[in-house]
């Protein structure tokens, strides 16, 4: 069956302005000061296709061209030993990962594949230039995989000391090229190396938080909790470095209460870091709109001692606007910061309720429920979105798997030039095409 994309326009969410899509915008052309887009769908009622498989099954609220292969969508179920251990009456868990038994099959155990897939598929098939994605970690292994499955051409920046991020059950196409950031790098060094890349026309920028396919496709987490539950969450809990998903979760809940049969938008977001690596949580406790000081030795610093360290950003989308800071303050939201040692207690105790185990980030969130719990944030009977964004590896990776090594290590201080040479030579056409 041929693939239908679903009409939609940009919104500058700052000054309302309603404009085209000319195939991969990420700002408004004539929005001033800085602004998020937003997709606004012709088709305002929430819609699973079921003629479409996968995460495509939400394809009416993504901004795609295409479906690609071996994708999968969250799956939210009712929890029973987390929630009788909490006292919570109405505990739904959205899963990101790999555990078969509940239907969750994401091969790279992160919900870093919803935005891999949307990406992917916003992407016109003629495209000639190679995207360019910049990662901590779970967003590296996702884009690999799905552009590895899909034949697309891609180079992934991350730190060398996250390496370890990248397993795969099977080896990767030759389209896919990881080039690392040297070690005591962090996230914000390999932002710079794509940056740099993307300064020749032959490459182009994902976009990150920026690009309304990557907020789409992780604010299906929500879509999969109102398909399972039929209304809208009290309450949001999320693990976050940039915040892109708890923006994007936010998102599609004031798409799902102008449809109007879920509920008026009143989900409150709560987001959790790791300590030491709290830049969202000092900013949003000192009352700012801007990121609270982090140098960039101390940002390091703190990337390597915490156990999540997908969370550490130095460049999240929190003062723009319609970036965190909005989406905590409009939905009456908070932060939460978390320890090593609390990861380490819920990622056991996660294991003992649930069956199964979750990544060190989603721990985070978990820990996050209990202490608003316990500060009296959360009632115990409201309706609550735990948000697992990733969780399974044990299982996933017992069937075997192989680590990707760096192509190339390059420090992000190199002239551009330097850069675009360099890994311009990875890509020989007898290899790709």
């Amino acid at each position: 069956m041929k693939f239908t994309p679903t009409p939609y326009q940009l919104v500058n969410v700052r000054t309302g302005r309603i404009f085209e899509d000319s195939g991969w915008t990420l700002n408004d052309p004539e929005g001033g000061s800085p602004a998020l887009v937003r997709a606004v769908y012709a088709n305002k009622q929430f819609t699973p296709r079921k003629d479409l498989d996968g995460l495509y099954r939400y394809a009416e609220w993504m901004p795609v061209r295409r479906e690609l292969r071996h994708s999968c969508a969250p799956v939210t179920y009712k929890s029973k030993g987390l929630a009788k251990f909490l006292g919570l009456e109405h505990l739904y868990i959205t899963f990101s990962g790999w555990n078969p038994k509940i239907g969750a099959k994401m091969r790279t155990c992160s919900f870093k594949e919803t935005e891999a897939f949307s990406v992917c598929a916003r992407m016109d098939k003629k495209e000639k230039r190679i995207l360019v994605v910049q990662s901590a970690g779970n967003t590296a292994r996702a884009f690999a995989q799905v552009c590895s499955d899909n034949d697309i051409p891609v180079v992934i920046c991350i730190p060398e000391d996250n390496k370890h991020d990248l397993w795969f059950r099977k080896k990767l196409s030759k389209c896919v090229k990881i080039v690392a950031a040297p070690h005591g790098c962090d996230y914000y060094d390999a932002i710079t190396l794509g940056e740099k890349l993307a300064e020749d026309p032959h490459f182009f920028l994902e976009g990150g938080a920026k690009n309304v396919a990557r907020r789409d496709g992780m604010g299906t987490t929500v879509l999969s909790f109102v398909e399972k539950v039929g209304r809208i969450p009290d309450a949001y809990f999320q693990a976050v470095g940039s915040g892109t998903g708890a923006i994007a979760a936010w998102e599609n809940a004031q798409r799902l209460a102008e449809d109007g049969r879920f509920g008026d938008n009143q989900m409150r977001v709560y987001v959790s870091q790791n300590k030491p690596f709290t830049l969202i949580y000092d900013s949003w406790k000192a009352g700012s709109r801007e990121l609270a000081s982090l140098s960039p030795e101390s940002g390091r610093r703190h990337a390597e001692v915490i156990l999540a360290k997908v969370l550490a950003n130095r460049k999240p989308p929190y003062g723009i606007a319609g970036g965190l800071f909005d989406v905590l303050t409009d939905s009456g939201g908070d932060v939460f910061a978390v320890s090593n040692e609390d990861i380490l207690y819920w990622l056991l105790q996660f294991r003992n309720l649930e069956g199964y185990d979750l990544l060190p980030a989603p721990c985070t969130a978990v820990a996050a429920l209990a202490q608003a719990l316990e500060e009296g944030k959360v009632s115990r009977q409201e309706y609550i979105m735990l948000n697992c964004t990733g969780g399974g590896a044990l299982a996933a990776m017992g069937k075997g798997f192989s680590c990707k090594e760096p192509d190339l290590v390059l420090s992000p201080e190199l002239p551009a030039e330097e850069i675009v040479a360099r890994v311009s030579a990875l890509f020989k056409k007898n290899e790709i095409w």
